[in-house]
């Protein structure tokens, strides 16, 4: 198949525009730094399945109950520490906000221990 250059040059013309609009699109998710707070984390699934020892399945209960605030990008779920933590604070028990809290410290516990 023979293209010639014209349609060559258009059709180079359209496949830059289009990389240049993905690349707007990466720096927004790149720059988390305004959206987030600095000490701001996110966990996934996985993460916090392992941290709480509990299921995937228990972790889809609270989400659905509305216990657990979470937010979804790329059909994969995730949650904000701070979130997290309130969640752990007033629906778990005392030794597993400790186990968070050890894992997770936030500048204000540091500010406390001094």
């Amino acid at each position: 198949m023979y293209i010639d250059n014209e349609d060559f040059e258009i059709w180079m013309q359209k496949l830059s525009k289009k990389l240049n609009d993905i690349g707007q699109d990466l720096k927004s998710l790149i720059n988390t730094k305004e959206v987030f707070d600095e000490d701001e984390k996110l966990l996934d699934n996985q993460d916090l399945a392992f941290l709480l020892k509990v299921s995937y399945r228990t972790l889809q209960r609270y989400r659905t109950s509305g216990k657990l605030p979470y937010f979804m990008i790329a059909h994969k779920t995730y949650y904000r520490t701070s979130d997290v933590r309130e969640f752990v604070r007033s629906h778990m028990d005392f030794q597993t906000y400790q186990l968070f809290e050890k894992k997770h410290p936030t500048d204000n516990n540091d500010e406390k221990d001094e």
